[in-house]
């Protein structure tokens, strides 16, 4: 074995250190995050109770109607918090990366199921604009009051996660409960002042309208990291003149991939090939370096190559032939 591979191989240890030690960090983040799922569920779980047997007993549709949609939350939640609980677990040899994706997938179902059920409101207020249905616009304001409550203290408890998608889709069906609970509070006032009573469905058209971007935003980034997509600001060129510009001893560098566990964990593989009298162990540390501090890349795979390229038959789209 040459003492330039040899030199890599030690410097690959090292990566793998530093990626171990982001893992820890991400765990940390994880019990946080669980017990704000957690917290945001029971809150949720108990409303709908509360709020089924209201629309129960004063005979009003829209209450059991908004019940449902925070059955679809709880649910939401329940797979949210048990996706954070699987990242959790350790890597093995059939996850070498560990379960940080099951939090992205949860994203993923999560923000898909918002557009499903976006899309259904719309559907519903326009037959609902078509043939009116009358509501008992005290026993809805009371509720609606009390659900707007509980789903401010259960967002408030999602929202500090930004660096999760997982809890950015879970936060995205309480704020659709959130909006609803606003908009059925104005509906009710509306009904009881002026007895008009299209404004509900109205109202839930406009509601909808305002999470479809949301959830379009969370589904479509939860599907480039499942898809392997490239992380902004990571472009194969981008980090290949970079290393080039900046790191002393390297000649060029090809062969470059990056992708992401999840928002906050990136990843990269590259070649690189030294210049001649180039130090293989000290430049190797100065282009991880080099990651850690321009790229925030948590893990990075490198391979010196002292001369030629050791796999030559390996080209990417739109990248120059270097090798």
């Amino acid at each position: 074995m040459s003492g330039a591979h040899r030199h890599a191989e030690h410097g690959l240890a090292h990566g793998h250190d530093h990626g171990h030690d982001h893992g820890h960090a991400h765990d940390h983040g994880g019990l946080s995050n669980e017990r704000r799922v957690a917290i945001a569920l029971w809150i949720t779980g108990g409303f709908m109770i509360v709020e089924a047997a209201g629309g129960y007993l004063s005979g009003s549709l829209a209450l059991i109607a908004d019940a449902g949609h925070m059955l679809t939350d709880t649910g939401a939640l329940a797979l949210a918090w048990l996706a954070v609980r699987l990242a959790r677990r350790p890597a093995d040899d059939a996850r070498s990366y560990g379960y940080h994706r099951a939090e992205t997938l949860a994203a993923f179902l999560n923000g898909a199921t918002m557009l499903v059920l976006s899309l259904w409101i719309v559907v519903e207020a326009v037959g609902r604009i078509a043939n009116p249905s009358p509501v008992l616009g005290g026993p809805m304001l009371v509720v609606a009051m009390g659900g707007l409550a509980v789903n401010i203290l259960s967002f408030l408890m999602l929202h500090g996660a930004h660096d999760s998608l997982n809890l950015r889709g879970a936060a995205l069906h309480v704020l659709g409960d959130l909006l609803g609970s606003v908009a059925a509070i104005v509906a009710a006032i509306v009904i009881l002042t002026t007895g008009f009573m299209p404004i509900d469905p109205l109202l839930s058209m406009l509601v909808a309208a305002l999470i479809l971007r949301s959830a379009w935003r969370v589904t479509h980034d939860a599907a480039h990291i499942l898809m392997e997509g490239t992380p902004p600001g990571l472009e194969p060129e981008t980090i290949s003149a970079d290393l080039m510009a900046n790191v002393e001893g390297v000649a060029d560098v090809h062969h470059v991939h990056a992708w992401s566990l999840t928002p906050g964990q990136r990843l990269v593989t590259l070649h690189a090939r030294l210049a001649p009298g180039a130090d293989a162990e000290i430049t190797l540390l100065a282009i991880k370096a080099r990651l850690v501090s321009h790229f925030r890349i948590s893990h990075a795979t490198v391979q010196i190559e002292p001369g030629e390229c050791l796999d030559p038959h390996h080209h990417m789209p739109g990248q120059p032939r270097t090798c």
